[in-house]
């Protein structure tokens, strides 16, 4: 008897720690990534190569073409969109910038763009932490720049944001499907 209820107890205290794990998330399939000006800021700072000093970082969720149409379905025309996945994508300067040739102050703001077949227009707004676009309210946009869209012969099957240098500062690059669109980004 002592033996059962000996085995009773161990059981009942394995049972007990399986059902008291929490259920971890499913893993999201649009994968969270970042993206540093200058390019690889934190590989070449723990290498000690880092030459210039960090300008922005990029946080951004990466969703996939998965043979859909893109632009002008599944991202409208016209509307405000989060650019990428889930949250809204964040934008983080660590000195003031120009963005194109809009003047933005050293902080932390969210991005979006209202993409069109010829123009993007991309928006900086203040208010952070949100996901989509579902409450976007330009009274707190902080800069909004127009730029043209370039066709790609290559698809991108994975949105994709990066920084490139350039001759007057950087450019930043947004990659999705056949497009190409790009936002001049210099002190």
């Amino acid at each position: 008897m002592k033996k059962l209820l000996i085995a009773f107890l161990v059981f009942f205290i394995a049972a007990s720690a399986v059902i008291a794990q929490p259920m971890l998330p499913s893993p999201d399939k649009s994968i969270l990534d970042a993206s540093y000006c200058p390019p690889n800021f934190p590989l070449l700072k723990i290498q000690d190569k880092a030459t210039d000093p960090l300008l922005a970082r990029i946080v951004y969720s990466r969703p996939q073409k998965n043979g859909r149409v893109i632009f002008g379905d599944l991202i409208p025309y016209g509307k405000v969109w989060r650019l990428g996945a889930n949250e809204a994508t964040e934008i983080e300067f660590f000195q003031n910038v120009k963005f194109a040739n809009v003047a933005v102050k050293k902080g932390r703001y969210t991005l979006y763009a209202i993409p069109t077949e010829s123009k993007w227009t991309f928006i900086i707004n203040r208010e952070t932490d949100v996901w989509g676009s579902f409450r976007y309210d330009s009274k707190k946009d902080v800069a909004r720049v127009d730029v043209p869209v370039q066709l790609q012969n290559d698809i991108s099957e994975l949105f994709t944001v990066i920084f490139e240098k350039s001759a007057k500062g950087y450019e930043l690059q947004f990659y999705w499907d056949n497009i190409k669109a790009t936002v001049p980004v210099s002190l």
